[in-house]
């Protein structure tokens, strides 16, 4: 029998979860064939192919000499990469085992953003361009096409976040 005169313990009690208890418990990976026959999901692939082509076309000559095409590389690389990754959360639909992030603002905040840093680097990139001879026509030539690809993947991303603010505002 335990002693009167001995204050009790307090007793502590804790949980623990990982990160993977916010997840499917399903192991297999879903496969969103009609993501690619969407509106958002064709703009996704132009916006990948364009960007590509942007930062392609202008890694390919010597624009480390000229600052304005080391920004226009910053937010071509940048985001082609991210979205490459929202390609694969959208194609395996990992966004519906991850129920916590609010995808809809996070895609509009995303392709918002793109939108608007990407007008600037094409403006930048279309200032950029000169015609010296020392350059020669290969730098110009591409430089000219990347201003083009940039302007084309900024309307994508323009027409992305329309529809992205279309879903949102459904959503809220």
């Amino acid at each position: 029998m335990a002693d009167p005169e001995q204050p009790r313990q307090p007793t502590v009690s804790t949980t623990s979860s990982t990160p993977s208890d916010s997840f499917s418990s399903t192991a297999s990976i879903a496969y969103d064939r009609g993501f690619l026959r969407t509106p958002q999901g064709l703009l996704l692939l132009a916006e990948i192919v364009l960007g590509m082509l942007v930062w392609a076309l202008i890694a390919g000559t010597e624009y480390f000499l000229f600052p304005g095409f080391g920004w226009v590389m910053f937010v071509a690389v940048c985001y082609w990469v991210l979205s490459v990754f929202f390609l694969i959360i959208y194609i395996t639909m990992a966004y519906t085992r991850i129920s916590h992030v609010p995808w809809a603002t996070v895609d509009l905040c995303f392709n918002g953003s793109a939108f608007v840093l990407y007008l600037i680097a094409a403006i930048v990139n279309a200032c950029s361009i000169t015609k010296e001879r020392h350059h020669g026509s290969h730098n110009y030539n591409s430089w000219a096409a990347s201003t083009f690809f940039a302007f084309m993947v900024t309307l994508c991303y323009a027409g992305h976040t329309y529809f992205c603010f279309m879903a949102w505002r459904a959503r809220t």
